[in-house]
């Protein structure tokens, strides 16, 4: 039931944002024309490692042209495993100019689910470097060792070479937590990283002025937009070195030296930068342009340290929504000190030019304002699907009333009065903990193989410092120690998937009707 005009209003006004067609091309198309242009630009630092444009292009085209004569091309899938650096980069540019599609596999992930990741995918090509193959399956796969054979890709032409790869054809594929028990590839065209960087250019003028950092793992769709939002658009992309994204003061210090003009973080790893920066009395950024957020639900808590202390007329605060299936980014909100004073929650925002958002209730409907509904997203931005699961495919991409399909995104939210979308969390038990997608299924899964636990139930809890936190409450047969049940857990999930706690229970508590 719907007040006269706000069907109107929820479908097309505040639904729908006109955005401009995709660049033309590819993403390493794109990336070769600043090599053309200002080919002596740096392209690419990570610590004392740097790259220009031209020598990040004519690496990239010798890697491509070994990977084209081992069969690589449009069609097919090229894993990449290797340590972050100038190296990653080259690697991933490399594999899109041979006309496939990268898989990231990031060495820090457990050996299991890297070995999971290529048979799923059937990548027939892996390229990774000394040190990097005793982790990783290569019985049935072709093996490029970077290191090994250095001279041999060196000696290979540095023009680009002619793949017939169109706007259409896939891009990457990036594995998201699955809630079967196993992760899921969602596979990505070129003209999504293409739409989303050409309507987001004309809000933010990206440019070669530009300083990006690289910070998260290439294996996170956050960092599609990190590095190729950089060399897209002729900036500089610093990746940002381990050791230092786990160091705040560090970090802080990364920025200064090296002008960082555009910071992608998730808000839990922005506060945590902030406020020690804070405490340590950290001089200001006087280069950062914009502070990009992403990942995870951005709240007051996250933002009020930067605004107490560091707070810039030129530095811009962006709250932006996105999901892996809608490549990276979906809406955009600019957040102000205002906002912390009227809302207990930040807005998400409205949707970037070029996509729509549609609040749907359980029938389809729209859901009025203020009253929630699930995320259901289209336009420019939508992946292919998942790789290799057609059902799922056609689960989560229905049909759109409105235009070709959708993304049902399991997000919560609702419309304000404004027009502005507000994040309510998760319809399903998926959550999000330092901008990491993770399905509680699938940790309660790997609970479960465990010959001594014969039922679990895995949680979050939040911390009076504002820290959400992995719970895992155990039944068990004997009483496992919490090293030997992490222990076992790290051979099949990353870190960041391992419960911070274990409770061992005699029993589950359960409803009145068994549940």
């Amino acid at each position: 039931m719907l007040a006269p005009g706000e069907r109107e209003r929820l479908l097309h006004e505040w639904a729908v944002t006109p955005g401009i067609a995709p660049w033309e091309g590819t993403i390493h198309e794109r990336v070769a024309a600043h090599a053309a242009t200002t080919p002596d630009a740096k392209a690419v630092t990570c610590a004392d490692e740097s790259l220009t444009y031209r020598e990040l292009d004519e690496a990239a085209n010798r890697l491509a042209h070994h990977l084209i004569s081992l069969g690589a091309g449009p069609g097919h899938l090229v894993a990449l495993s290797v340590e972050r650096g100038t190296q990653m980069a080259t690697g991933l540019l490399g594999i899109l100019k041979s006309g496939a599609a990268y898989l990231p596999l990031d060495p820090a992930y457990p050996a299991d689910r890297l070995a999971y990741m290529l048979e799923d995918s059937q990548a027939t090509i892996l390229v990774t470097h000394r040190g990097l193959n005793s982790t990783l399956p290569t019985t049935d796969i072709q093996v490029v060792d970077l290191d090994a054979e250095h001279e041999t890709i060196t000696g290979l032409p540095s023009t680009p070479p002619r793949t017939g790869v169109t706007a259409t054809d896939l891009a990457y594929v990036i594995y998201t937590s699955g809630s079967t028990g196993r992760p899921k590839g969602v596979a990505i065209e070129h003209h999504t990283v293409l739409h989303l960087m050409a309507n987001s250019q004309t809000l933010y003028g990206f440019g070669p002025h530009d300083v990006w950092t690289v910070f998260h793992s290439y294996a996170f769709d956050f960092s599609v937009w990190e590095l190729w939002g950089s060399l897209m658009t002729g900036g500089r992309a610093v990746i940002v070195p381990h050791d230092t994204t786990r160091n705040p003061d560090t970090m802080w210090n990364l920025l200064r030296d090296e002008r960082v003009t555009v910071l992608d973080q998730t808000p839990s790893i922005f506060r945590e930068l902030v406020e020690r920066a804070a405490q340590s009395s950290a001089p200001p950024l006087p280069d950062l342009r914009w502070v990009i957020f992403g990942g995870e639900a951005l709240e007051p808590k996250h933002v009020k340290t930067w605004f107490e202390r560091y707070d810039s007329p030129h530095t811009r605060l962006v709250n932006m929504y996105g999901i892996t299936e809608t490549t990276v980014h979906v809406t955009y909100q600019d957040i102000t000190a205002d906002h912390l004073t009227h809302h207990t929650r930040l807005p998400a925002g409205r949707p970037l030019p070029g996509y729509q958002v549609y609040l749907l209730d359980e029938h389809g409907n729209p859901a009025p304002t203020g009253i929630p509904g699930e995320i259901h997203v289209a336009g420019g931005g939508l992946a292919r699907g998942y790789l290799n699961r057609p059902t799922l495919t056609t689960e989560r991409f229905p049909p759109n009333p409105h235009g070709e399909r959708m993304y049902r995104s399991g997000d919560i939210a609702r419309w304000r009065p404004d027009g502005t979308l507000e994040h309510l969390g998760r319809a399903d038990d998926q959550v999000k903990i330092r901008g990491h997608r993770i399905e509680l299924g699938e940790i309660e899964t790997a609970l479960l193989t465990h010959p001594h636990i014969n039922e679990c139930v895995v949680t979050t809890h939040e911390s009076t410092d504002g820290h959400r936190r992995l719970i895992a409450y155990t039944v068990t047969d004997t009483n496992p120690s919490i090293t030997e049940l992490r222990t076992h857990l790290t051979h099949t999930l990353p870190d960041h998937m391992v419960p911070a706690l274990f409770i061992p229970l005699d029993h589950l508590p359960l409803t009145p009707s068994g549940k």
